[in-house]
């Protein structure tokens, strides 16, 4: 080697030591958005397919009566239909909503969410109500035992159970929450944690999405606003929505950017009454959703 090739080889070495080495950047932090058929009422499972990547989501989630019909209609109209409505669209069917079935008759429909590729059925938590401290701690202890059963045959699905905390149920509260997952260690059991029926304290619901972490299966992008109890003008009625009630989304996105959040986000409402369209029409439904989405996309940006 001569002197100049010499020379030229050791300052390289020594540039490289001193330069900083290049890391490989991080995947962005995205939502997986789900549309819940519910948000279309009882218009055709074929309508709501076509919609659902208008709303920039891939997955599906179908609601039984009474909140949609889309899910008696997969079984009126046949599963292979559904899978080539579904395949045409390049929608996946990924969650099942069956309040109706309760958690501890799910197992056909494990079979049929298997069917489709889904990984999510969503139901409510059976037990005592207004319970705090520990009873609630004991209630939620003796659920997780008596659903265990049902967990080991959804684990052979490849299925995981989500308990949604829903008002006047057993799973409801905070606490409700965190003891089901700690019950529920490495079981198949998750949540779907719905902003609507806690307190409308963003730090707290950030708090609570920190501590339960990716054991939330779907997250309610769903506010309370003035409520969805009773009839009012559609203009209230629509303050559930992302972007229009007073709920600021931000911390909550912060929350979830800060677990790595893996799971979905349904963009919901509920109408009054139940089983109609959250809009008039398919397309304003559509139009809706879109932008209660591109509300969360621009909070998630100034993050």
């Amino acid at each position: 080697m001569n002197r100049r090739t010499f020379i030229h080889r050791s300052a390289a070495a020594v540039a490289s030591l001193t330069m900083p080495r290049l890391q490989a950047a991080a995947p962005a932090f995205k939502l997986n958005y789900l549309l819940g058929s519910a948000m279309y009422g009882n218009l055709p499972l074929a309508t709501v397919i076509e919609e659902t990547p208008k709303t920039d989501a891939q997955f599906l989630d179908v609601w039984p009566r009474r909140h949609g019909t889309q899910r008696e209609q997969m079984d009126e109209i046949g599963h292979e239909k559904v899978a080539e409505l579904l395949a045409k669209h390049g929608v996946k069917l990924a969650v099942s909503t069956r309040y109706d079935l309760g958690p501890f008759k799910l197992q056909d429909e494990m079979a049929v969410v298997k069917k489709f590729g889904g990984s999510v059925i969503v139901t409510g938590g059976v037990g005592p109500v207004g319970l705090t401290g520990g009873e609630l701690k004991n209630a939620v202890r003796e659920f997780v035992e008596k659903l265990k059963p049902h967990l080991a045959k959804a684990a052979e699905f490849g299925i995981s159970i989500a308990i949604e905390n829903h008002g006047k149920n057993l799973i409801d509260s905070p606490d409700s929450l965190r003891w089901l997952v700690e019950f529920g260690k490495d079981l198949p059991l998750g949540v779907e944690l719905a902003p609507y029926h806690l307190p409308q304290e963003p730090a707290l619901i950030a708090s609570l999405i920190k501590d339960l972490g990716n054991r939330i299966k779907v997250f309610c992008a769903w506010q309370h606003g003035h409520g969805c109890m009773k009839p009012m003008p559609k203009e209230e009625e629509l303050q559930q929505m992302p972007g229009r009630g007073p709920l600021d989304f931000t911390p909550i996105l912060v929350a979830l950017k800060a677990v790595g959040y893996t799971g979905f986000t349904e963009i919901f409402m509920h109408p009054t009454p139940r089983g109609i369209p959250i809009l008039p029409t398919a397309a304003e439904t559509t139009a809706e959703i879109d932008r209660a989405r591109k509300y969360l996309e621009d909070r998630l940006a100034t993050i």
